[in-house]
């Protein structure tokens, strides 16, 4: 059943801007073998301060794919090698205007093999610090606006599916249609 709330509309939405940047991004769901999330805290904006699971651009000037560079992200941050059988697609976010600062094109993926914590290589760096957090926690974050009223619930949803949302942060309050699974 589709989200009833006013912030969530069952057509399309624009307001776009055509003067910010438009990101291509990843973000990394790992779990551990309690069942606890690996999110990073982060040091460096955007989302300063926040938390969020780890991530990162691709690189576009070497035509980096979406699942390379969720590979590459993981063991930047983490130290572990995740081969390429070991990792899925599980969503796709579009933000326009995401803190009037840009538009995003994020790409979702699910590491599907169980960490053991002991296997991190890295908890610390430049853009933050690694920590299990247990799922039930994950709302008492401090976590993007976005992350809690839209994506974490569709992850939480769909571990085992495929989503795709558009959020529309250009209006106050922001919108969302989610395109997939259709309901």
């Amino acid at each position: 059943m589709p989200d009833e709330s006013p912030a969530h509309l069952e057509c399309d939405i624009s307001g776009g801007r055509s003067d910010l940047p438009y990101r291509i991004a990843v973000l990394c769901y790992l779990r551990d073998t309690n069942g606890r999330q690996l999110m990073l805290h982060r040091s460096k904006e955007p989302n300063a301060g926040m938390y969020s699971p780890i991530g990162g651009k691709l690189d576009i000037d070497t035509g980096e794919g979406p699942h390379d560079c969720a590979r590459r992200e993981i063991q930047e941050e983490t130290g572990l090698d995740i081969a390429p059988g070991d990792i899925r697609l599980m969503g796709m976010v579009s933000e326009t205007a995401y803190e009037t600062a840009g538009h995003w094109l994020i790409f979702c993926f699910q590491v599907t093999r169980v960490i053991d914590p002991g296997e991190l290589h890295v908890t610390e760096f430049d853009e933050g610090t690694l920590e299990w957090i247990d799922q039930d926690q994950i709302d008492a974050l401090d976590i993007p606006d976005t992350d809690r009223k839209v994506l974490w619930p569709l992850v939480q949803d769909h571990r085992n599916g495929v989503f795709a949302v558009h959020i529309d942060c250009s209006v106050d309050p922001m919108t969302w249609v989610i395109h997939e699974p259709s309901h």
